[in-house]
């Protein structure tokens, strides 16, 4: 009589601890937290220096004004130098246009 071997594998499907699942998700979940807050870390100190940068600027035209120069116009000039020169000498042939068709001197 010939003795088979008997299976010994679990007849026990394989199971999937759901605490494990759990686990990824939550440190996947943590890990974009932590970059969403790196990412909000950053834009304060940039907002931080923005807000110190705006602040030096108008303590260099408040300077400017006490030395008797005109910030509007000082603002102006800069809008001016930021501009392609085609593009200002365009827009100042422009005025000068309408500024002679309006009788503007």
């Amino acid at each position: 009589m010939k003795v088979k071997k008997a299976n010994l594998k679990p007849l026990i499907p394989k199971t999937i601890n759901m605490d494990d699942k759990l686990n990824n998700k939550e440190i996947s979940t943590n890990k974009k937290d932590e970059k969403l807050k790196v990412f909000i870390e950053r834009i304060e100190r940039l907002e931080e220096e923005k807000y110190n940068l705006t602040t030096d600027i108008k303590e260099v035209f408040s300077e400017a004004k006490s030395m008797g120069y005109e910030p509007k116009i000082m603002r102006k000039i800069l809008i001016l130098r930021k501009m392609d020169i085609d593009d200002r000498l365009e827009q100042e042939a422009l005025l000068d246009t309408y500024r002679n068709a309006l009788g503007i001197y």
